[in-house]
Parts: C-alpha cells; sequence; structure tokens
C-alpha cells in the first residue's frame, strides 16, 4: 500500500501587509483625520480599543475596508501610559502609595514610534513608498518609514482580529 504526503507550507503563508511606522506629537483622532485627508481614505475609530493583558495596556486602533481594492488599512497607537500606585515603605510608621507613569508598547521593538499604519495584502514597493511620500508632506509629522516585517519578534501583536 503506498503512503502518500501532504505538505501544507504553501497554505499557510504569513498574511502578507505593509507596516509603516509614525513619529509625531498628535492625538490619535488627529493623526487619523489628516492621513483621511491626505491619503484619500476613510479610517474610522473601532468600537472597542485593542487590549493587552485584561486592560494592564490599552491602544486606540482606526479601521478602513477598501472594499474597492480589497484592503483592510489600520492605524493603531503603539503607546499606552497608564498610572499605578507604587508601594513605598519609609522609615516610618507609614506606608505611602504614590502614583507613577508606567509605559507600555504595543511593539518593543520600535518604542520610539507613535503610530503604525497597516495595510493588508502588500502593496508593491512603489506604491509603499508613494504612500509614505504622502505621510511625510502632513506637516505635523515628524517622519514615517516602512518597517521590514519579517524581522519582527512581536508581530503576533499586530494581529487584530
Amino acid at each position: 500500500m503506498a503512503v502518500r504526503k501532504l505538505v501544507l507550507d504553501d497554505f499557510f503563508d504569513e498574511e502578507q501587509y505593509t507596516l509603516i511606522g509614525i513619529h509625531c506629537t498628535l492625538e490619535d483622532y488627529r493623526l487619523a483625520y489628516l492621513l483621511n485627508k491626505y491619503l484619500e481614505i476613510n479610517l474610522l475609530r473601532k468600537p472597542e480599543d485593542l487590549d493587552f493583558d485584561k486592560g494592564k495596556s490599552v491602544y486606540s486602533i482606526f479601521e478602513w475596508e477598501d472594499s474597492k481594492h480589497l484592503k483592510t488599512w489600520s492605524l493603531v497607537s503603539n503607546i499606552c501610559k497608564r498610572e499605578e500606585q507604587n508601594k513605598t515603605t519609609y522609615a516610618s510608621l507609614f506606608e505611602t502609595q504614590e502614583p507613577i507613569i508606567k509605559t507600555y508598547n504595543l511593539i518593543p521593538e520600535y518604542k520610539q514610534v507613535n503610530f503604525f499604519l497597516k495595510i493588508e495584502n502588500e502593496y508593491n514597493d512603489s506604491k509603499e513608498k508613494y504612500i509614505v511620500k504622502q505621510i511625510l508632506s502632513i506637516p505635523q509629522i515628524v517622519t514615517a518609514y516602512s518597517i521590514d516585517t519579517s524581522q519582527l519578534k512581536s508581530k503576533a501583536n499586530l494581529i487584530f482580529s
């Protein structure tokens, strides 16, 4: 009896997407508005933010499904700041709690990036450069650049659904 072996490597390829890091000091809603205006897209705030570790870190997310080109655009914050209580004990009878601000990152390898623009169904190189050029034309943007997703260690954090 012959033994047949099925190789499924081709069926389970990684999802293809373009990832652009954006440095700016804008609020998330303002950046989404400017990206909509300059890129002629329609990012809308999702009803629920990305939640990691049961509320330990929460990241805002805006999304647009382009049905014409079968692409999904997502703008997600990379930085979450939370106020937590720090218990300190001094050489006294009383224990005090001081609030401290802790910073969490969605992608820890890129701590300086404020936002990520993820475009599912990868664009070719020239279209990606055009998108980055359009983002850089926004006066409030400090810098924006493409990120090589094959080098990311925490790419599982970019799965939004």
